[in-house]
């Protein structure tokens, strides 16, 4: 099998998955915003999910011949490594039910702030636990610091999502009174331009143009997209979408410790002569289990949903075709973005590797470019925002430079 065994190669690993981890989010988010029902959306994305493990144990888990102590995959399916892959099956349903949950936080809080609050969780815990389960082969002088990073990242993005929330709700009620009141002589010009100035999308799953009537960041904006989203949230607490991306945050600081364990024995629970899974069956068999938590809980949530999200059955969702591609590749994107984020912490460290949940840099990215998030916002929303992101940029610098090598 390959091996990653240099920091190179281990940050080359990290900032792919930095990549792949930070748009997948935005493909879900962006059929959500369309109308697609979540339910539909999620069974896609897990499909393609597995199937990305598979590749990658087929071709990485099998290059080059099998040893005793380095086996290929197959070879170590047979093996007597139970233990072993129960860590890594616990390892992902915890990741499965975070990012099921995650799918509904964004509708509440929104891509940038729900990626950056269980994120930053994820690493405040997560890699924690990791340094020590690593023996302390990361630089802890280093290593720490980015940590406190992530952790004033989270408090930056609670309050920029408060302070966007506080600006969309002026906008609402100023159009609400305004309507109301029948005064509509000061913003006739506006509103007209609102609606007559469009901006042309690509509409990818149709293959032809459509058209969004209300600029970005416009009360009308905000009712429109209401209007087409898959889960309403007007009317409903912001405390919703932030418990439940606390509550992500805690499942995703579980998942790479789960991991470590699995693929470094750190706890002795293998017999003597049975060697260590590899990264590449650890990966399978832990999306394995993330393929079997998001099938029943999906199914589920088809004929009983949650939050308030449309009803479906199997039978409309076999036959939603709607979006169903970028579903499938948010999926494999999600798979190839941890596998890398694995491999390149079996190299140098998986508290290092945890350098790529500064993912929000890039989910926050296609929420200002897709999505139209704090278009139109205050002052003191944008610098919020644009000191969150320093911090994250900080972060990401502060944890890579503290990657070990492990012996």
């Amino acid at each position: 099998m390959y091996l990653v065994e240099s920091k190179g190669g281990a940050i080359v690993c990290m900032l792919l998955s930095l990549f792949f981890l930070g748009t997948w989010p935005a493909l879900l988010t962006l059929l959500e915003r369309r109308g697609r029902f979540p339910q539909h959306t999620y069974l896609d994305y897990t499909i393609t999910n597995l199937l990305a493990a598979v590749i990658i144990a087929f071709t990485f888990g099998e290059i080059g011949t099998s040893s005793l102590e380095k086996p290929n995959f197959l070879s170590q399916l047979a093996q007597d490594n139970w233990p072993s892959v129960l860590f890594a099956m616990a390892g992902g349903v915890v990741l499965s039910i975070g990012n099921l949950t995650t799918q509904y936080a964004w509708a509440f809080v929104g891509l940038s702030v729900t990626e950056v609050v269980s994120s930053s969780i994820t690493v405040v815990i997560g890699t924690t636990l990791n340094y020590y389960l690593d023996d302390k082969i990361n630089k802890a002088e280093i290593l720490f610091p980015g940590v406190a990073c992530f952790l004033i990242a989270v408090c930056l993005g609670s309050a920029v999502h408060a302070s966007n929330a506080a600006d969309n709700k002026a906008k609402l009620d100023s159009y609400s009174n305004e309507s109301k009141d029948g005064i509509r002589a000061n913003n006739s010009t506006d509103s007209k331009q609102a609606y007559t100035k469009t901006v042309e999308i690509n509409d990818a799953e149709k293959g032809v143009a459509s058209t969004e009537k209300a600029k970005f960041g416009t009360a009308l904006f905000l009712i429109d997209l209401e209007k087409r989203r898959a889960i309403k949230i007007f009317g409903k607490s912001a405390i919703i979408g932030l418990a439940l991306t606390f509550f992500a945050g805690v499942c995703f600081s579980l998942f790479s410790p789960a991991f470590n364990l699995a693929t470094n024995d750190q706890w002795h629970t293998l017999k003597d002569g049975v060697p260590h899974l590899s990264v590449y069956t650890a990966f399978f068999y832990f999306s394995v289990s993330c393929f079997i938590v998001a099938l029943i809980l999906n199914l589920i949530f088809l004929y009983r949903p949650v939050l308030n999200a449309p009803k479906s059955s199997l039978k409309a969702y076999i036959n939603d075709w709607n979006g169903r591609g970028w579903a499938l590749l948010a999926g494999l994107l999600c798979g190839f973005g941890n596998g890398l984020q694995f491999m390149g912490g079996q190299a140098a460290g998986y508290a290092a590797a945890d350098a790529v949940q500064a993912l929000p840099l890039v989910s926050t990215f296609w929420g200002v470019i897709l999505f139209g998030e704090y278009r139109r916002s205050s002052r003191k929303t944008y610098t919020l925002l644009v000191g969150m992101l320093f911090m994250f940029v900080a972060a990401v610098g502060i944890l890579m430079a503290s990657s070990g090598h492990r012996k």
